[in-house]
This record gives structure tokens, C-alpha cells and sequence, in this order.
């Protein structure tokens, strides 16, 4: 694994499209960061809703916000919002010889257009534990908050969830 690889300064897709989602509905409020929700099996739904249960209040000095819906699996927190999505899918692109950063012990994988571009938002996702665990990360962040807030996300995750993929 390659602890020296960072995630520093990707793609905002999920994010407008959780943005728009939300618009489209109208009913939620402008506050609200819409989390999209993923067929999950009844231990992950469990699994994942204790987890964020137990996210901090605050995530690289950013506060967090409210969600939508109310028991969406996730959390945001600042904003432009990083947000925590679990029990998302394995990414298609990923490969058994892909490589992480790994990150206070948890392997964070980043899809190579991602990580060549600093002026995208990242989408990093927890591959090393399982149900897997997405940040979808506003470009803003990818200099100075990326890596702190995955640090800082990492013991909650260690104690939450179990032994997914394994990267290099």
C-alpha cells in the first residue's frame, strides 16, 4: 500500500446531482444535503446507521449539517459540503492491484482521473472496510482538508465496520 500518495488538491458529480435531486423534490430545505441511498442488505442498513450515529459534529473544522432525507446513511458536514455516504457500491473501475492511499489504517481508493486533476472534486471511497463508505469532496478541500478529514473519519469507520477489499 502506498501511504505517501495523497488525495490532495476531483469530480462534484454526486454532489450536484444530490443538489438537484433535492431541487426536484422540493421538499427539502435549502440547508438539507441530499444523500443517496443504496440497496443494502438488512446488516449493512444496521451496520451503516450506527456508524453514522456516531460521526463527529464537526469533520477538518467544518460543521455538520442536516440531511435529507432525515435517516439518509450519511452525513455532511461545511459547505460546500463534504459528504459521507455508506453502503455505496464497488466502484467499477476498481482492480485488485488498484492502488489506495491508506489513511490512519483505512485504504482510500481514487479513481486516476481524480487524482490527476486537483482542480476536480474527489469522491474517495473506503475500500478496505466494508459496507464501503464514499466522501465526496469539494475541490475547496483538496489542499488543505482532504487528508484531515479522512484521518479524522478513520477510527469510526475502524470501529464500525468490517474487513472489505484489499489495495496496494
Amino acid at each position: 500500500m502506498h501511504a505517501s500518495r495523497r488525495l490532495g488538491p476531483s469530480s462534484g458529480r454526486g454532489v450536484v446531482a444530490s443538489a438537484l435531486a433535492c431541487l426536484l423534490l422540493a421538499a427539502c430545505s435549502p440547508d438539507d444535503v441530499s444523500v443517496e441511498a443504496h440497496d443494502l442488505s438488512a446488516a449493512d442498513r444496521a451496520t451503516c446507521a450506527a456508524l453514522v450515529d456516531d460521526l463527529p459534529d464537526t469533520l477538518a473544522g467544518e460543521q455538520r449539517r442536516s440531511v435529507d432525507p432525515d435517516d439518509a446513511l450519511g452525513a455532511a458536514w461545511g459547505d460546500p459540503a463534504y459528504v459521507l455516504t455508506c453502503g455505496v457500491p464497488e466502484p467499477t473501475d476498481y482492480e485488485p492491484t488498484a492502488e489506495c492511499s491508506v489513511i490512519k489504517g483505512v485504504g482510500w481508493y481514487v479513481s486516476d482521473d481524480q487524482l490527476s486533476d486537483p482542480g476536480l472534486d474527489a469522491t474517495p471511497i473506503a475500500l478496505s472496510l466494508t459496507p464501503y463508505v464514499e466522501v465526496q469532496v469539494p475541490s475547496r478541500y483538496r489542499t488543505e482538508g482532504i487528508d484531515r478529514a479522512l484521518a479524522e473519519l478513520a477510527p469510526v469507520l475502524k470501529e464500525h465496520l468490517g474487513e472489505g477489499l484489499s489495495c496496494l
